[in-house]
């Protein structure tokens, strides 16, 4: 199995970007497994299919 981030940011944030109509747990356990593989500690879960940008924002700490 491949594991893929979509962006990394200064080698230090991994970003996932999705347009889905709700996140889920599987989105959520994603982006943790990204940060463990990687060693990285903060990462954001972006979702483009809401109405306002800030309520489609999770913050993910590993």
């Amino acid at each position: 199995m491949s594991y893929r981030k979509r962006l990394l940011v200064e080698e230090k944030v991994v970003i996932e970007i999705k347009t889905v109509e709700a996140l889920n747990d599987i989105h959520t356990a994603q982006v943790l497994t990204y940060l463990k593989l990687g060693n990285y500690k903060p990462g954001l879960l972006l979702n483009f299919q809401v109405a306002g940008l800030k309520n489609g924002i999770k913050r993910l700490i590993n």
